[in-house]
């Protein structure tokens, strides 16, 4: 039975944990998306956009998703192709090595976590500035959310830690 202060039973834990999942899996498939995009030539993504595009284009020309799907795909360059396969590559791995390493209580990953979400968020934030997308302002929040349940977790971890050091 945990007590009444175990935070691994608790709600936020829970939340947190759930959370952590999440982003985890988000960089598995950041990591499978940068070897596509290594992997596959830019003119065979649009090929496989427009096939993909063509069914909901044909009942609503005018969908949104569709035609910039369609126009991302369009004005893929290799060099384009090559910096976002490095980005994600980059991105997921750090995603998922530190998604791990929290998930295992090494203390060390939390103040890395901590920080690759504030420049995370940085960046969002400035693409929100350049650009406003609501699916960016939700993955912003998002990881507001994770940047303060990782807070929070690791002052509860490190003041067992020193209540066991007492």
């Amino acid at each position: 039975m945990n007590s009444v202060g175990d935070t691994k039973g608790s709600a936020l834990n829970r939340i947190f944990r759930v959370t952590l999942y999440l982003k985890g899996l988000d960089g598995l498939l950041e990591l499978k998306g940068g070897v596509l995009l290594l992997l596959v030539p830019p003119n065979q993504i649009g090929t496989l956009v427009r096939i993909l595009t063509q069914h909901e284009l044909s009942e609503d020309p005018q969908d949104l998703v569709a035609n910039a799907l369609i126009n991302a795909a369009h004005g893929l360059t290799l060099s384009a192709s090559l910096f976002g396969a490095i980005y994600l590559l980059l991105h997921g791995f750090v995603k998922v090595i530190l998604v791990w390493a929290v998930l295992r209580d090494f203390l060390w990953a939390y103040p890395w976590m901590m920080a690759f979400l504030l420049i995370f968020i940085g960046y969002q934030v400035y693409q929100l500035v350049v650009k406003f997308s609501l699916g960016m302002a939700f993955l912003t929040v998002f990881d507001l959310m994770i940047l303060g349940l990782t807070w929070y977790e690791y002052r509860m971890h490190k003041s067992r830690k020193t209540m066991r050091g007492k």
